[in-house]
């Protein structure tokens, strides 16, 4: 049994997504958010997870906070720890501490638009296809070795809203199947590359999907 510890910002819906997906050999471990009233933190509450708040307010310097909050999720043993909506950027030394065992899931296919507005962006540059990319998190913002992807077709009356939402439906998937593979020991980096060897046939039907 692995653990996992999730950090969120808000509701956390792709943490809902990964709890409920119940995947084996998954232990999650606690959920932990920067702020206290995240609506995440009450629905983990009522599945019985352990939960924490932290808020980077009360820090002088983003070191200090995620010194702090390392210090925090390093009581659960994690084997893995998961960004679910976490809207904080993170340390290099935090990044360091985690590396190879920190996945992020962004709301674009990535490196196109990387940071906030993706939906806005992509609908500004006429993008034919829009979609969700799961990485291992480093120093730089968004850029870490990329695990996986889902593409949804962008439609000609789509606004951010509707574009966003059946993104967030290919999250929903996505996130949880990344995480299995990370548990069952299949992602492997090799040469700044992800090689996931439990899906090196059937990756099309894996990374697309229609939301």
């Amino acid at each position: 049994m692995k653990n996992v510890v999730i950090l969120i910002s808000g509701r956390g819906s792709n943490m809902q997504a990964i709890v409920q997906a119940r995947l084996p050999e998954v232990h999650i471990a606690a959920v932990i958010s920067n702020r206290a009233d995240a609506a995440g933190l009450a629905w983990a509450q009522e599945q019985g997870i352990a939960t924490e708040a932290l808020s980077h307010k009360d820090f002088p310097s983003r070191e200090a906070f995620d010194a702090a909050l390392a210090q925090i999720i390093d009581r659960y043993q994690p084997d893995l720890v998961v960004l679910a909506g976490f809207m904080r950027i993170l340390s290099a030394d935090f990044c360091r501490h985690y590396a190879g065992r920190m996945l992020n899931i962004h709301p674009s296919l990535l490196p196109a638009f990387t940071g906030l507005d993706t939906h806005e962006r992509a609908l500004a540059e006429g993008c034919k296809l829009a979609g969700c990319t799961v990485h291992f998190v480093t120093a730089e913002l968004d850029h870490g070795p990329m695990v996986a992807q889902a593409a949804v077709p962008v439609l000609a009356d789509d606004t951010a809203d509707s574009l966003a939402a059946r993104v967030l439906a290919c999250e929903h998937r996505l996130y949880p199947q990344t995480v299995a593979d990370f548990v069952a020991g299949c992602l492997h980096i090799e040469n700044g590359k992800v090689i996931n060897r439990r899906r090196p046939s059937d990756a099309a039907a894996y990374v697309l999907g229609q939301g």
